[in-house]
């Protein structure tokens, strides 16, 4: 049988198709999609959910005049196949190829970029009202998942766009929620036969009809009713259109008639409309079917087996490992410990906490900013509530931090996973501005650890601390080091010297201090120069002292940090020398410049930027051959790698 996808360079490829044939194209993506993601790693399950949903959405709509928003973008798979990116998809997710995410400067058919839950609604609201301004032809629809129906951005659009009455068309895309089959093969009967253009335009009339007398207007008040009390029994609908949105479904998502069918007709119903969608995911894979979670998002993967490929030398422990394991001791002997996370149990490593204290986990949906909140409402109450969450999505919650937080000296613990270029995610998912946007705050506590062992002593340290304290570490595997089996309480704000030098001091943060000690071994072996190496341990509070004893006494500082360079690390430096009036110094910063980094693997991106110790040893080289009297404050340099 000829490969029919082979056959498809755009949507418009696929308005003629007939049913089989665009079975057959599912079943081609999908293949598709297992095969790359096999290779390559990806966000499988996901997109495996919703490949029928995507080949009906273009089939009746025309993008890019027609706007499909993808919420969260990790379902976007069949989505890119389908729009003229078939031939780049093997490079998915690897530096310089497509994203896997959608990105609008990818394609045409792009119409958001994506990366983080719940915006759709918002955006597509934005769109459709824009396009109802400029009197421009299109529809727009938001594809939005169960999950991310959690977040409160998901109902504040919801209810902005039922007050504002535009014709917007909302997919919810229900892959958890339990509904008998008899339930919905019914409400897929009526969603379908009642959408119809006959029975839009013969309700529409009778509602016009009944409404121009009193009695028919009680009449009319009453069918309503009676409509509303038959959704209310069978379906969720009701919520829906308590905020003005004409409630559909629930109806099958992985039969195509069906979908083109229903979602063919709401196109004539004026207003906010929402389309209940059933689906599963990792549909038509095995494996994945089996357990959704663990093929969410993953590496590279045997396909007959699912089980991802073996590591061809062992590895130390992830710090994700190393924080699960030392909360997990913390609680077993401090009762007043708690965890929250914001849907993200098992990729924070909490999952092992939940199973031991069931009662003391809590996992609030994607919903980061109630995390926030509520653990903060908790610390008022006695308890040590942790925080254990991505330093991206952590961004969403910065309000919290301050006004929840931060400004009552509450003692909640962060514990921010994924600090710094996350790597094949791309920009939406590196966590690169968390010491910029954590330092600033008065009260907080801002730490990051050398290794893996470093990190037990900081989470024990932030738990201890009467008042609001983070550690963030990076995404992968530690350095290898033996692991402490007493905790340590390290005495906030003090730096620590791992290295002595005479010529220069390397100041690093997290785990480029392993970066800056090869680097200065790489600068002994090949050019003689003898640098110090200092472990900075806190960005927030910053060891002043060690930083202007190294100002005085050697004159030139490197600092070396994975976030951004704008008010990071570097900047905190910089800032204690203008503070103390030091003049006489030269200081270099290593680290993100101003620009989103895009994907690639992690090792590739630091390389790229000067965050390998390849690229340090350089910065010291030009420093130490810079030719020059010691200069105004003014004057300092600043290299942005």
């Amino acid at each position: 049988m000829a490969c029919l996808l082979d056959t498809i360079d755009s949507p418009q490829d696929i308005k003629d198709l007939n049913l089989n044939e665009l079975n057959q194209l599912a079943e081609e993506i999908r293949e598709r999609i297992v095969t790359t993601v096999a290779k390559s790693g990806g966000h499988l399950a996901p997109s495996l959910g919703v490949v029928e949903l995507t080949i009906a959405l273009h089939y009746i709509f025309d993008t890019p005049k027609d706007k499909i928003v993808w919420d969260v973008g990790h379902q976007s798979y069949a989505h890119k196949l389908l729009t003229g990116r078939r031939e780049q998809f093997h490079t998915l997710r690897q530096q310089d190829g497509i994203s896997g995410f959608p990105k609008i400067k990818e394609s045409i058919h792009d119409a958001l970029d994506t990366g983080h839950s719940s915006t759709s609604i918002s955006a597509a609201l934005g769109m459709t009202t824009a396009m109802d301004i400029e009197n421009r032809e299109g529809k727009v629809i938001a594809v939005i998942g169960d999950g991310s129906m959690t977040a409160g951005l998901a109902f504040e659009g919801l209810n902005n766009a039922g007050s504002l009455k535009k014709d917007l068309i909302v997919i919810l895309n229900d892959n958890e929620m339990s509904i008998s089959p008899n339930v919905g093969a019914l409400s897929s009967f009526l969603s379908r036969k009642l959408t119809s253009r006959f029975a839009t335009r013969i309700k529409t009339e009778v509602e016009s009809f009944l409404k121009r007398s009193d009695l028919g207007e009680n009449i009319w008040a009453a069918m309503k009713r009676g409509e509303d009390s038959l959704k209310s029994l069978f379906t969720p609908g009701m919520l829906f259109e308590a905020l003005q949105f004409e409630y559909v479904g629930p109806i099958p998502g992985h039969q195509i008639d069906a979908l083109i069918e229903t979602i063919n007709n709401v196109q004539n119903i004026p207003g906010p409309i929402l389309v209940h969608v059933l689906t599963k995911k990792g549909k038509g894979y095995e494996p994945a079917e089996k357990n959704p979670s663990k093929f969410h998002g993953l590496g590279p993967f045997d396909i007959e087996t699912g089980a991802p490929f073996p590591s061809k030398t062992p590895k130390p422990p992830a710090y994700t490992q190393i924080f699960s394991q030392t909360i997990t001791r913390i609680a077993q002997d401090n009762p007043r410990v708690v965890a929250v996370t914001a849907a993200m149990p098992s990729g924070t490593g909490l999952d092992k906490f939940q199973r031991e204290f069931p009662d003391r986990f809590f996992d609030v949906g994607i919903a980061e900013q109630h995390a926030v909140t509520f653990a903060a409402g908790m610390a008022l109450e006695g308890l040590k509530p942790v925080v254990a969450v991505y330093s991206t999505f952590l961004q969403r919650a910065y309000d919290q931090i301050i006004h929840d937080v931060c400004l009552t000296n509450q003692p909640v613990f962060f514990a921010i996973d994924r600090g710094g270029l996350v790597g094949d995610d791309g920009p939406t998912h590196h966590g690169v501005f968390d010491l910029s946007f954590l330092r600033n705050v008065p009260n907080m506590v801002v730490m990051a650890p050398k290794d893996e062992n470093e990190l037990q002593h900081m989470i024990y340290t932030g738990i201890q601390h009467d008042g609001p304290a983070a550690v963030r570490y990076p995404r992968g595997t530690g350095v290898g080091v033996s692991l402490d089996w007493q905790f340590s309480e390290l005495p906030i704000g003090k730096a620590m010297l791992e290295r002595e030098g005479s010529d220069l001091a390397i100041m690093a943060i997290g785990h480029h201090v392993q970066t800056a000690l090869m680097a200065a071994e790489e600068l002994e072996r090949e050019a003689g120069i003898s640098a110090a190496v200092i472990n900075a341990r806190f960005v927030k509070p910053l060891d002043r002292k060690m930083v202007l004893d190294i100002a005085r006494n050697m004159g030139k500082i490197i600092t070396v940090e994975e976030n951004a360079l704008a008010g990071g690390f570097g900047s905190a430096v910089l800032e204690c020398l203008a503070d103390e009036g030091v003049t006489d110094v030269m200081v270099k910063r290593i680290g993100l410049p101003d620009r989103f980094i895009e994907q690639g693997a992690q090792d590739q991106l630091r390389k790229e930027v000067g965050l390998d110790a390849s690229g340090v040893a350089e910065a010291a080289k030009e420093m130490i051959n810079f030719n020059s009297e010691p200069r105004a404050l003014t004057e300092v340099r600043s290299i942005h790698a």
